[in-house]
């Protein structure tokens, strides 16, 4: 059987044939630890944590300083990710919502031009409840071909999942390293399936709730951190909070290192592409705020760190911006597989390989409605650049800072007489990716959404309108 015919059956229905992978197509391998903040890295600068595997990743491949969440929160950012759209074009404009079978994904692409496609971990994209979490078999997974997932939970030490019958699984041990169990379970059946694969392990810590296994936890003296100087004592981000977060950040990166073990043991690293990100980072205190779906730094900004061996020159950085809208596309352009016209994003393959020093140069930021969840007041749009951040709700201008001045945002310019000249470029730049985008402020929503699955326990919402319909009852 050819690449060019492999996908026949249901999943081969789901999108046209494509022309054959190039030769040496490689191998893909994207992990996406939950709510990890590009500055509790210590390669991305972090005094205080120990990430030595994240670490020896970066030194070996490229680091990408402005890697944004367009959308900072958890199903929006899967979503964009997954389609290379933005939220309001694939209807993923706040969690628990479900994303449409309609929608056009790097997996059913990758899946359907022959290669074997994974997911495992945390898949957060079937709307509904959380719990228990099964995903059929079909078009609901999108194209990924092994399945060991849940929809989302965050029992971090003693959670569940499913494979293709809704028998839940127990992981009866820290998630994240359940988790790599199964993914090295994939890459050692490398040996009997040629086909390249694209795998990605999308694991919950560091998301709250803050708990660390006690043996990492014990690295991290909370009255020692050296804080960010935007941090102000905070209910649910306290310096023990950030000192399990630490833990769990250190957890995760063990078995990163793991993963990358068995590429070297299974001598498949130098054809493995390794892409490290996140969904989102996380407040934690600074600007005395919480959790994420803010414009600051600590809530859009996630690492980036992508190795190629045989392509990319190592311990490379770039400040060109990769922003999750841009994944999808860079993913199918790194396997030879060519990006349908509805992505949004930037394939960003030839700055990977080393062929390119161009993309793009900001950032569009987007959040369609409140949450008292997190303390966000309203809608928002945004623009992040190499130097400024701006944002506005549609009422009026919002958050003005220069990142070059001001690293840690801490003078908001927004009211200064003399930066109106530059608020109006800014602006200018906004509406600009608002009309490129096809965004408008009609796109947002005042109920919320984000309790749809935990309202309904018995329907998922494939738009907020559906969910909208019924809460207005």
């Amino acid at each position: 059987m050819t690449r060019r015919t492999f996908a026949a059956g249901l999943l081969g229905a789901l999108a046209p044939p494509l022309p054959p992978l190039p030769k040496r197509s490689p191998n893909i391998l994207f992990i996406l630890p939950d709510q990890l903040r590009a500055q509790a890295l210590h390669c991305y600068g972090d005094p205080n944590v120990r990430t030595p595997n994240i670490d020896r990743l970066a030194s070996e491949g490229l680091t990408f300083h402005n890697t944004v969440a367009n959308t900072p929160v958890c199903c929006p950012a899967r979503a964009n990710m997954l389609t290379g759209r933005y939220a309001h074009k694939n209807g993923m404009v706040a969690n628990d919502l479900r994303l449409r079978e309609s929608e056009t994904t790097y997996s059913e692409l990758l899946h359907g031009a022959g290669y074997r496609t994974g997911f495992i971990g945390k898949w957060h994209l079937d709307g509904g409840p959380r719990l228990p979490g099964f995903v059929p078999p079909g078009p609901r997974r999108h194209g990924f071909e092994f399945w060991a997932a849940n929809e989302c939970s965050h029992t971090h030490f003693n959670t569940h999942y499913f494979r293709d019958t809704p028998e839940p699984i127990p992981i009866q041990k820290f998630e994240a390293e359940g988790w790599t169990d199964i993914a090295i379970e994939f890459l050692k059946q490398t040996s009997t399936d040629t086909r390249p694969f694209f795998l990605t392990v999308q694991m919950g810590p560091p998301h709250d709730p803050y708990k660390a296994p006690p043996a990492y936890r014990k690295l991290y003296d909370s009255a020692q951190l050296k804080l960010r100087p935007n941090w102000q004592p905070t209910p649910g981000a306290t310096r023990a909070d950030i000192a399990e977060y630490y833990g769990m950040i250190t957890a995760v990166d063990e078995q990163v290192g793991r993963l990358l073990r068995t590429l070297d043991e299974l001598s498949i690293s130098d054809d493995t592409v390794v892409l490290l990100a996140s969904d989102h980072g996380d407040m934690l205190g600074s600007q005395g705020q919480r959790l994420k779906r803010k414009p600051w730094d600590e809530s859009i900004r996630v690492p980036g760190i992508v190795r190629y061996r045989r392509k990319t020159e190592p311990g490379r950085a770039t400040d060109v911006f990769f922003t999750h809208v841009d994944f999808a596309p860079t993913f199918l352009g790194l396997a030879g597989v060519k990006a349908p016209s509805t992505m949004q994003g930037v394939d960003l393959s030839g700055l990977i390989r080393g062929e390119s020093s161009k993309g793009p140069d900001s950032a569009f930021l987007q959040i369609f409605g409140p949450y008292d969840g997190d303390g966000t007041p309203a809608a928002w749009r945004g623009v992040r650049t190499a130097r400024y951040t701006y944002a506005r709700t549609k009422e009026k201008p919002w958050l003005l800072y220069d990142n070059a001045r001001d690293p840690y945002q801490l003078n908001n310019l927004i009211d200064q007489p003399r930066s109106q000249p530059l608020r109006k470029h800014l602006e200018d730049s906004l509406n600009q990716w608002m009309l490129r985008t096809a965004d408008d402020w009609s796109q947002d929503w005042s109920v919320k959404v984000e309790d749809a699955g935990r309202l309904y326990k018995d329907k998922a919402y494939y738009s907020v309108d559906e969910y909208s319909e019924d809460h207005n009852r």
